[in-house]
């Protein structure tokens, strides 16, 4: 056999093997989102429950309150645009960050949610996160929002 051909044949066993974990990926990435839209029962599946679920009391709203909870990473690229986007979603904002805030230009509130046990309480997988709560202290939606469109769609469904 050719170099040529050993290295076509190596080629091609690497796009196969990619395109498996590409694949796969992508799975987990779609069973993720179905989970958090609640479309796949909560704790089932293979996966601890992402945030709190709908209706249930929000952790610590003696302290926080109603609003949009973001919580963020200042290192995250797609935490910057979710950041920019959180005014126009409207209510109160809480910006609560996974580790120091400095000089993150934010039109609300700012946290810092590992320090206060917020991450843990509100079962927040990755960044960016977002939980809705109401005036009543429920949360009305929680999920992973990877974009400002993401937390759009989250606060009309909320609305709803």
């Amino acid at each position: 056999m050719s170099f040529q051909s050993s290295a076509l044949l190596l080629s091609w066993a690497a796009i196969l093997l990619l395109a498996l974990v590409v694949a796969g990926l992508v799975r987990q990435v779609h069973a993720l989102s179905e989970a958090a839209r609640g479309r796949v029962p909560r704790g089932r599946g293979g996966g601890a429950a992402l945030g709190p679920p709908p209706g249930s009391r929000a952790p610590a709203f003696d302290r926080i309150g109603p609003g949009l909870l973001l919580f963020v990473d200042r290192d995250c690229g797609a935490c910057g645009d979710v950041l920019a986007a959180a005014g126009e979603v409207g209510g109160p904002l809480h910006a609560i960050f996974s580790g120091p805030a400095a000089g993150a230009p934010f039109p609300g509130t700012v946290l810092d949610g590992e320090g206060d046990g917020l991450f843990a309480d509100y079962r927040v997988p990755a960044t960016p996160f977002a939980v809705l709560v109401g005036e009543d202290g429920r949360v009305r939606a929680s999920e992973p929002v990877g974009s400002a469109e993401a937390l759009r769609e989250l606060a009309l469904e909320a609305a709803r």
